[in-house]
């Protein structure tokens, strides 16, 4: 009987050890300093037809357009990229929505970025781009 438990102690200190050693990579999330952003009317092809998401109500195209700075050695994968967008008279243009889009691959350094949003025609401009971010990941996301 007593083999036996100094069998299961030995075995489990080998387990632990290894799985001190052999550890897979983290893949977390990394988050990504956006800058320089501002907008610009959508080009003619994009715009034509535009609508909200909520129906058929007219919408006005643009393109979201800033550097993305990625402090890390490592690319960043699938970055959400959030933010607050408010028309001339500071009402919300996306509402109860702070995720607006993501960018595929975010290399290290800095880099550009874009993104199409759809405005609905009846908020005024010019709009107001605050508190923009991104999150993403180290490693792909298996999808």
């Amino acid at each position: 009987m007593r083999l036996r438990s100094l069998t299961v102690v030995f075995i489990s200190c080998i387990i632990t050890f290894l799985s001190w050693v052999i550890i897979p990579p983290a893949v977390a999330l990394t988050q990504i300093k956006l800058f320089d952003v501002s907008y610009k009317d959508c080009p003619p092809e994009l715009a034509e037809g535009a609508v909200i998401s909520s129906g058929s109500a007219a919408a006005n195209c643009f393109i979201v357009i800033g550097k993305a700075e990625n402090g890390t050695n490592k690319t960043v994968y699938d970055a959400d990229i959030f933010g607050r967008i408010y028309d001339a008279n500071n009402d919300s243009v996306m509402q109860n929505r702070t995720r607006l889009g993501s960018i595929t691959e975010v290399p290290p350094g800095i880099s550009d970025f874009e993104l199409r949003i759809s405005v609905p025609a009846n908020q005024p401009t010019p709009l107001k781009l605050k508190q923009f971010k991104a999150a993403g990941f180290s490693g792909q996301v298996r999808r």
